[in-house]
C-alpha cells in the first residue's frame, strides 16, 4: 500500500485530489474460487461462481470499508465503490444474476442493499473527510438489470448512506 504514496504525493504536489477505484469481480474474476451472489457463471468464465454465503457477504462489506480506510492511510482523497459494470455489486443489483431468496436477494430493497451496506460501512469506517464515489449503471443494458426506478432510487438510498458523489 505504501507504494500508492508516490501517486498519491505527485498528484497533491499538483494541486490535484485523487481517488482509488475498489471493486469485487464477481462471477468475473478468473479464479477456480470465484464468488457471486448467484452460482450463474458468467459467458466470458470458464468457472462458475460459488454462491456466497451471508459470512462472505458481510465480510466483503468489511473488506470494502476495510480497504476505504487503507485508501485514506496513503493518501488517496476519496474512493470510488464500484458497483457497475457487471461486477459483483451489480451482481447483486440485477435480478438476472441474484437468484437468491433470502435477505440479500428477490425483493429490490433486499437487492439493493449491498451496495449500500458498503457505502454505509465505509462512510462509518473512514469519517466524513474521505470522498466516496459511487459508481452505479444509470442505464443498466443487461437484460433483467435494474430498471429506470430503481436507478433513482438506489441513488437516493446511496447519497442518504454517505455517497457524495454518484458517478454512471
Amino acid at each position: 500500500a505504501e507504494k500508492h504514496r508516490v501517486i498519491t504525493s505527485a498528484v497533491h504536489g499538483a494541486g490535484g485530489k485523487i481517488l482509488l477505484q475498489l471493486l469485487h469481480a464477481g462471477r468475473y474474476s478468473k479464479q477456480a474460487d470465484l464468488v457471486a451472489p448467484s452460482p450463474i457463471r458468467a459467458p466470458i468464465n470458464k468457472f462458475e461462481p460459488r454462491e456466497m454465503t451471508e459470512v462472505d457477504i458481510f465480510q466483503t462489506i468489511e473488506d470494502f470499508a476495510d480497504a476505504t480506510v487503507l485508501a485514506a492511510k496513503v493518501g488517496y482523497d476519496g474512493v470510488e465503490l464500484m458497483g457497475s459494470e457487471g461486477y459483483l455489486v451489480s451482481e447483486f443489483l440485477a435480478p438476472h444474476t441474484n437468484k437468491r431468496t433470502d435477505n440479500w436477494g428477490g425483493v429490490w430493497e433486499n437487492r439493493k442493499r449491498l451496495f449500500v451496506e458498503i457505502v454505509r460501512r465505509s462512510r462509518e469506517k473512514a469519517g466524513p473527510d474521505m470522498i466516496l464515489m459511487a459508481r452505479l449503471s444509470v442505464l443498466d443494458l443487461v437484460e433483467g438489470g435494474m430498471t429506470g426506478a430503481e436507478t433513482v432510487d438506489l441513488a437516493h438510498s446511496l447519497e442518504v448512506v454517505g455517497a457524495d458523489i454518484l458517478n454512471s
